[in-house]
């Protein structure tokens, strides 16, 4: 795996060296867009619809709406945070891991000790495995300040980025939450539903079914030759311009030779 982040965690005035990778991979099945017509896929342009034409990178800059067409610009040197900032994973508390909702957790890192880190990387996985705790901590990714908690994950130390509190939407914006008299008799052979169907999380018995059929028919498509091959542009031949030219020059030169 290559590593996406270096810097160290800190705790009081402990730091362990870590280098950061991502723990999870999407498998989704990728697709570009096609011209239905010829198969050439389909180009994405960063057009100006006032002006009428496309606009380049070093063109484009960055806005926040406050109010309806009602921007405020922002700089690159605005944007940018402090150059010397420390490549830190900051513990701020330490708390029981139980106590954090799953709605909050963002995406999961997995963090090993770098050089000159591993005995205090393994002095902290263990302290908090035996005090059964998780770390709360702030830390800066790809510019971005997140908050975040460090856990023990078998024998490496796992970091879930997270939700601040309010990026979390409140329930209070459900409109179908009116209590409802649930039946004793129902309620219990629902219970018995569930225990019946009760078992250990065995992640590997869980696969996307959907997933590996569309791979099958992809598979069988390719050897089967339905592959579609959209056709390259022609090469505009030197030859053939200078052709014109020449011939335009002389269907356009005045009689009796040029002036």
């Amino acid at each position: 795996m290559r590593s996406l982040w270096k810097g160290a965690i800190s705790f009081g005035l402990v730091n362990v060296p870590v280098r950061m990778y991502a723990a999870t991979d999407r498998q989704d099945i990728k697709f570009n867009y096609l011209h239905r017509v010829c198969g050439t896929p389909i180009r994405y342009r960063k057009m100006c619809p006032l002006c009428e034409q496309e606009v380049s990178q070093e063109d484009i800059v960055r806005g926040y709406q406050y109010a309806k067409d009602q921007f405020v610009v922002l700089t690159e040197d605005e944007l940018a945070r402090p150059e010397n900032e420390e490549k830190a994973i900051n513990i701020l508390d330490f708390v029981e891991l139980a106590q954090i909702d799953p709605v909050y957790y963002d995406k999961t890192y997995y963090l090993e000790p770098a050089e000159g880190g591993k005995k205090a990387y393994h002095l902290l996985l263990k302290a908090m495995e035996e005090a059964g705790k998780a770390a709360i901590a702030k830390v800066v990714i790809r510019s971005k300040e997140v908050i975040a908690a460090i856990r023990v994950y078998g024998q490496v130390l796992a970091m879930e980025t997270m939700f601040y509190n309010d990026e979390v939407r409140s329930i209070s914006q459900l409109t179908g939450l009116e209590p409802v008299q649930v039946d004793e008799r129902e309620l219990k052979m629902a219970l018995e539903l569930i225990n019946n169907m009760a078992t250990d999380f065995r992640p590997e018995g869980y696969r996307d079914t959907y997933r590996a059929a569309l791979l099958e028919r992809i598979e069988a498509k390719i050897q089967g030759r339905q592959i579609t091959t959209p056709p390259q542009p022609q090469e505009e031949k030197v030859s053939d311009l200078l052709a014109a030219l020449e011939a335009s020059l002389k269907a356009t030169a005045p009689a009796g030779g040029r002036r």
